[in-house]
């Protein structure tokens, strides 16, 4: 007879994951041409209306009298072709719910309620009582839409304002765009099926699809180009594409719309040692993702191998994302980057990025561009090639009190920023801030005059990327100094 074993603890481990219990089933369901009552008159039932009306169904109102945003409702009519919304001037009875799809009422008392309730489950028809969860079969969840992308999010009730703060989160990484890919999509489905062998070539055709469903909206020529791509032997396909994406300072609140579309998209990202953990997060989980670091003062990755990985990856076919801290072309080496590929024939998009010198004003609550104090504002580079002050620098335009200067990386050459400056008749009492990991959760401030700089920067350390700001807009932050940080310095 045989003998039940057990399997060892690292197989049976191996077993899928049980669903998780659910609070509700989510369900799509269609109500195009099925009738709906609504019972009452007030705001809430018209939102409730509409909101089913634009499903397709044809929404019966029951009340004597309508309020203001009902009336507008039925004056508009149905927002969905098949749909329609009528009112009947009078108050429900139960035999107008035999036969519905769904009923929903606005009730003011618990008593309203409960009879509402219950002469919908008799008739057999799912109910909802707007803002009472214990006379709900059925709730209604916060909704994007994209139609024919639909995203709904539900708390049970519990928190609708969450609800709510997730769809506008949401709302900001689907394009508007995504709903005319959708619809694309779904016309070309049967020639899809017809012109594409089942397996690796539709998922093909269709990842190419979806990446580039959230750019710009689609055109005839769109798909046609894809399906054009498809026909070509592997060899002949068009390549991919690479990305220059902004991370922007540090924190991803920073982030654009555009650049968090961007990584999601991506099948590869390349990114600095200053991009955050938070940005990075927002990326794809199946991204490849690859460290090429450039920091001042350590071991990183020669231009030449980036540009190399980024040919090489674009060249397979891949979505390449390069993810630069800051403005990719505000001393980001974007220049170098583009003309390379450019030269290889791969298509190049660039997504600017918040600058540091943006983020530190905003963080100080300066304006960089005063008008009592500064007509122009100058971003100027610490270091060149080799590590020390460029040469080409003109010191007498850069030592001009009617300009705000900003240094970027020049931690190391502090000292010589400050020389350079007095020596070409900039008065030594000219405010000067030092801003270190600008909008990080280290960042770290020193507010000063200009005869003191090197000292400062000694002491706060090269440990992390710095800002070296000039001018007399900076008087202002001695008022700012007593911010919430971790470190603050003052001279």
């Amino acid at each position: 007879m045989p003998v039940l074993q057990t399997l060892p603890n690292d197989i049976a481990d191996r077993a899928p994951a049980r669903m998780a219990p659910l609070a509700k089933l989510p369900v799509f369901w269609s109500l195009a041409g099925h009738r709906v009552i609504v019972a009452g008159g007030s705001d809430a039932c018209a939102w409730k209306a509409e909101l089913l009306a634009a499903c397709g169904a044809r929404v019966d109102i029951y009340g004597e009298r309508l309020g203001e945003a009902c009336s507008i409702l039925l004056e508009r009519g149905s927002p969905h072709p098949e749909g329609a919304i009528i009112h009947r001037p009078m108050t429900w009875r139960e035999d107008v719910l035999a036969g519905a799809a769904l009923a929903v009422a606005d009730c003011e008392s618990e008593t309203e309620a409960r009879t509402f309730f219950e002469a919908a489950r008799r008739a057999g028809v799912p109910v909802n009582v707007i803002d009472k969860p214990a006379f709900c079969q059925f709730q209604f969840g916060s909704i994007v839409n994209r139609s024919p992308v639909v995203v709904s999010i539900s708390t049970d009730g519990a928190a609708p304002i969450l609800a709510q703060a997730i769809r506008r989160r949401i709302e900001t990484l689907l394009p508007t765009s995504l709903k005319s890919w959708a619809a694309l999509a779904q016309s070309l489905r049967e020639e899809i099926a017809l012109r594409l062998k089942p397996g690796a070539e539709r998922r093909v055709f269709w990842e190419r699809f979806v990446d580039r469903a959230f750019g710009a909206e689609p055109t005839e020529a769109s798909a046609r180009d894809l399906l054009a791509d498809m026909g070509r032997p592997a060899r002949a396909r068009a390549p991919g594409r690479v990305t220059l994406i902004g991370a922007g300072p540090g924190d991803a609140e920073y982030l654009t719309l555009k650049a968090v579309r961007a990584l999601q998209a991506a099948d590869v990202i390349l990114f600095d040692d200053l991009v955050s953990d938070e940005v990075l997060e927002l990326a794809r989980r199946e991204a490849k993702r690859l460290l090429v670091g450039k920091r001042g003062g350590r071991e990183s990755c020669r231009q030449e191998d980036i540009n190399e990985m980024m040919l090489t990856f674009a060249k397979a076919g891949k979505n390449v994302a390069r993810l630069k801290s800051g403005d990719p072309m505000i001393f980001g080496r974007a220049g170098e980057e583009i003309a390379y590929l450019k030269q290889h024939n791969i298509p190049v998009e660039v997504v600017p990025g918040i600058t540091a010198a943006s983020a530190m004003a905003s963080r100080l609550g300066i304006s960089l561009t005063h008008r009592d104090h500064a007509q122009s504002v100058q971003f100027v580079t610490g270091h060149s090639r080799h590590g020390s002050l460029p040469e080409t620098i003109d010191w007498q335009a850069i030592a001009d009190i009617r300009k705000t200067t900003i240094f970027y990386m020049g931690g190391r050459t502090a000292g010589a920023i400050q020389s350079r400056l007095i020596e070409a008749g900039l008065d030594i009492k000219t405010p000067v801030v030092i801003v270190s990991s600008v909008a990080n959760a280290d960042e770290r401030r020193w507010v000063g005059n200009l005869d003191g700089l090197s000292s400062a920067m000694a002491e706060m350390g090269l440990d992390r990327p710095v800002l070296i700001g000039v001018g007399e807009v900076f008087a202002a932050c001695d008022l700012m100094a007593e911010a919430d940080l971790p470190f603050v310095a003052q001279a």
